[in-house]
């Protein structure tokens, strides 16, 4: 009787041990995402010595360099970074003389800021990058992928990449700067508000226009200027990777125009939509942004779509 006893409680523990095992089996077998790291937070020295700071969250190829626009920082892709970190290796990235990246340089330059995103990704040293720019950083991501040659495989641009000209002259540049010069706070107040649709969130358009204004006049006044002045068509004779852009059709894209320089470009609209696409509707732009990774890269189907 003691036997049988023994037996039962040795059969009812094996059984129960099976079943763990086989929940534990399962448990691996559907988890297909790859694991979140715990963000790295460092800086490197750009190439002038202006120090940059930028964060690393993930795993996975190809790496994701996310580049903010003017007067912003890489604090702008927070609704970004825990997606795509499940599925890529992300970088975010504080611009020189934004965020936490220091100061010092005479000339905040489209190149410039292109070397500062350079050294991060030669620091961080992925095999394979995918660059996204907002903005002025659509500029700035086609001027690192032009100092990266051989890693980039595909330059994104958020409502940005509207035509691909040649820049405008010193003194139309000029005159487009002189508001900003006479009354910095305001004009970018102005700029700003002017970039939402009229139905837009009050309160992050408000969040976003106190944050651009504070921004450190010298260097924001640089780069506004170097912008408008930036050769793009010189750029992409020498960046010969596709180039996608994520745009609100608040503003034309021109196509045609596009095409006769790029490489390869093609463009996914958004409606209903102002200039901050990935702030304003975050499940929209990463949907977008997904699908146009999964174009240049072949992962089709790997991701889920969460709306």
């Amino acid at each position: 009787m003691e036997m049988k006893k023994r037996l039962s409680v040795f059969f009812l523990v094996s059984q129960l041990a099976l079943v763990y095992l086989m929940l534990i089996s399962c448990q691996k077998d559907t988890d297909t995402t790859t694991k979140v790291t715990a963000p790295i937070v460092d800086s490197v020295s750009s190439v002038d010595g202006v120090m940059i700071h930028y964060e690393v969250v993930g795993e996975g190829e190809p790496a994701l360099v996310f580049v903010h626009g003017w007067n912003c920082d890489r604090g702008y892709w927070k609704n970004q970074v825990g997606e795509f970190s499940k599925t890529y290796q992300v970088v975010t990235v504080d611009l020189g003389g934004h965020g936490e990246s220091g100061l010092g340089r005479e000339d905040w330059t489209m190149a410039a800021f292109g070397a500062d995103v350079a050294s991060v990704v030669n620091k961080v040293n992925p095999n394979k990058v995918v660059l996204t720019g907002h903005s002025m950083g659509g500029k700035v991501s086609l001027e690192a992928a032009r100092q990266l040659s051989g890693r980039i495989i595909g330059v994104i641009g958020v409502d940005c990449f509207k035509e691909f000209g040649t820049g405008f002259s010193r003194e139309q540049v000029t005159e487009i700067a002189k508001p900003f010069r006479a009354d910095f706070a305001a004009s970018v107040d102005g700029f700003v508000r002017g970039m939402f649709l009229k139905d837009a969130d009050s309160a992050l358009v408000n969040w976003v226009v106190a944050d651009m204004s504070a921004a450190p006049q010298e260097v924001a006044m640089s780069a506004f200027e170097n912008y408008f002045r930036t050769d793009v068509q010189a750029i992409l004779r020498d960046v010969r990777v596709p180039i996608r852009a994520i745009n609100s059709d608040m503003t034309p894209t021109e196509m045609e125009t596009n095409r006769k320089h790029a490489s390869s470009f093609e463009m996914k609209s958004v409606t209903g939509i102002g200039h901050f696409i990935p702030q304003e509707s975050p499940a929209t732009f990463n949907r977008l942004l997904h699908e146009t990774l999964d174009e240049l890269t072949g992962k089709s189907g790997t991701h889920v779509d969460k709306k």
